[in-house]
């Protein structure tokens, strides 16, 4: 394996996911701030001016140690998110992935798509052992669509945040590139 340095195109029947560019700011700052985004990822810092997400979405392609990929519907070309690949251990063939679809992109299979396109790059290309990831134990659409790719509960990290004056799980899944492998296309 080497790095995350090649950024891909990667379709499927109804997402196109493909490297970000400045462009995408603007679409980006409206998820980010969408209040069931807030919900299930916290509040954008408030120095996330748009400047910075040009700043930021246009240098995503310059990092080797992570893939940031935009979501976008098939159909129409929009953007309705981004996957990430990041936390890369290249010791232990591992990394972290998180996800996250705006309002346009739900309810619609596009997060399950996008998750198990780039989900099956991590592993087929890249050589990846392991993907993990965290998400609120109250995000049950989340959490779906990650067992749905194959991820399986390894463990909980109780009341491991405060929210909203509540204390809240943390739910830790991963899936190993034997699992993967092992699952049938028609499950991917």
């Amino acid at each position: 394996m080497s790095d995350f340095s090649v950024k891909p195109v990667l379709t499927g029947d109804r997402t196109v996911l493909r490297p970000f560019t400045e462009a995408d700011a603007e679409v980006m700052a409206e998820i980010i701030e969408d209040p069931e985004v807030v919900r299930f990822t916290g509040a954008p810092s408030s120095d996330l001016t748009l400047e910075r997400l040009r700043s930021w979405y246009g240098t995503r392609s310059e990092q080797p140690d992570r893939l940031d990929l935009a979501v976008t519907d098939r159909a129409t070309g929009e953007l309705v998110g981004e996957v990430v690949l990041y936390e890369w251990d290249s010791h232990a063939r591992s990394c972290t992935f998180r996800t996250l679809i705006g309002p346009r992109g739900r309810g619609r299979g596009l997060g399950t798509e996008a998750t198990r396109l780039i989900v099956g790059y991590g592993f087929e290309q890249l050589g990846l052992h392991r993907i993990e990831l965290e998400a609120y134990g109250y995000n049950a659409r989340a959490l779906r669509v990650y067992e749905k790719a194959g991820f399986v509960v390894e463990g909980v990290r109780r009341e491991a945040d405060l929210r909203d004056g509540e204390w809240v799980d943390w739910v830790i899944m991963g899936i190993l590139d034997r699992e993967w492998a092992a699952l049938s296309s028609t499950a991917r």
